[in-house]
């Protein structure tokens, strides 16, 4: 089975941090530092997208619904369906507060924000 834009849909998570992400406008919104696994669906409940900081001080993570990503080849990178705006709008996380409560407070804010459907219903 192949993704939206053609390509396989298995990757090693190895291969995905570090990746560049963009939006809609092709700006560079930071990178990929992880993904957090849903271990009672076998699923991906979210790509953890760092924003901005330096040297890890002052960043913001985003839990970004794993199915919106798309790898642009020419980019070398994600692009996410979304504009500027609605990203520095989205909510925002440390990486604590991203695993806390196994992780879904985060990952339900996400999909709601992005409206997104549940891949859990």
């Amino acid at each position: 089975m192949t993704t939206p834009s053609g390509h396989t849909d298995a990757i090693a998570a190895s291969r995905v941090i570090g990746t560049s992400v963009y939006n809609t406008e092709g700006d560079s919104i930071g990178s990929v530092e992880d993904v957090m696994l849903d271990k009672m669906s076998n699923g991906i409940m979210f790509a953890v997208i760092g924003f901005g900081g330096f040297l890890g001080i002052g960043e913001k993570y985003h839990a970004v619904p794993w199915a919106t990503l798309d790898y642009d080849k020419d980019k070398g990178g994600y692009v996410v369906p979304f504009t500027k705006e609605q990203l520095k709008a989205a909510p925002a996380y440390s990486i604590k507060e991203l695993t806390g409560a196994d992780g879904e407070a985060a990952r339900n804010a996400s999909f709601d924000y992005y409206q997104v459907t549940p891949y859990w219903h």
